[in-house]
């Protein structure tokens, strides 16, 4: 049971280690380049079966890593699937397995271009992008109402004041609307402003308002999604670094704080003993 239990805590160290993360990515990186190079229509038809066949040995490779990763949960595989990227890579490495795939050019050349996306979970920095932005989709749809709402109360407005003069950029609400939308890149506002205050001279209260509401309010709004959810992105990851598995029940989590514990132990009897002297001699 014991060198069941250093293989596996050395397969684990091999997947956590920076030199099998570093040539996972080489890997990735090198069939990103072939199937760079097979969309030149002359070097496909001259070399077309030797990028296949480098394409076979990739996926052999991905093959063996997903097993690696596999056996490292020891005693406890299940706790594989457990993992959010790991079923992920099992599903975008084992759709090159689907019967059927492999006679449909265009299905496999996405199966091989999916395989290329697995850089972000070897990268903890875009790891963690990617986290954030996933976390921060819930919010997100909210500021999306709240903008819709704003864009359409604007559109209105907008609608009455400009409609007659102006037909091409506020003729319906839908026009408006989108005038409105390019307006919150503050692209062409400037001009938008001239043209409603050649109408009614006041409008530029119309327009102020928007952006200060609109544009300022909605930006600082996502920056504030953003910000929150990298957040509780870095949080993750903090906790899946300190969530250290082997397989065999935690051991590796638990040892240190088991060894933590003897110290403030000793401390305190330490100090026990030093409480009682004086106590002693009195």
């Amino acid at each position: 049971m014991q060198r069941r239990a250093e293989h596996r805590n050395a397969l684990w160290r091999i997947v956590e280690s920076p030199l099998f993360t570093g040539v996972i990515i080489a890997v990735i990186v090198a069939n990103a380049v072939v199937l760079g190079l097979q969309t030149y229509p002359g070097l496909e038809r001259d070399h077309g079966d030797l990028l296949d066949l480098v394409n076979e040995i990739f996926l052999g490779v991905f093959v063996v890593e997903l097993a690696v990763r596999f056996a490292a949960y020891g005693r406890r595989p299940l706790d594989f699937f457990r993992g959010g990227w790991n079923i992920f890579d099992l599903v975008v490495v084992g759709a090159a397995f689907v019967p059927g795939l492999r006679e449909n050019t265009t299905l496999l050349r996405l199966a091989r271009l999916a395989r290329v996306v697995r850089v972000v979970r070897l990268l903890p920095d875009l790891r963690l992008l990617l986290t954030a932005v996933v976390r921060s989709l819930p919010p997100l749809f909210s500021m999306v109402v709240l903008t819709a709402l704003v864009l359409f109360v604007y559109g209105m407005i907008g609608w009455l004041l400009f409609a007659d003069a102006l037909p091409e950029r506020w003729g319906n609400i839908g026009e408006a609307m989108l005038t409105l939308f390019v307006m919150l890149t503050l692209e062409n506002f400037p001009q938008y402003m001239e043209r409603g205050m050649e109408i009614h001279p006041w409008s530029w209260l119309y327009f102020v308002t928007f952006i200060l509401i609109a544009a300022f309010m909605v930006l600082n709004v996502l920056i504030g999604i953003v910000l929150n959810s990298m957040e509780e992105a870095r949080e993750i990851e903090r906790r899946r670094a300190l969530d250290i598995d082997d397989g065999d029940g935690g051991d590796v989590q638990l040892a240190p704080v088991a060894e933590r514990i003897q110290i403030l132990r000793a401390a305190l009897d330490e100090l026990e003993q030093e409480l009682a002297e004086p106590r002693r001699r009195t």
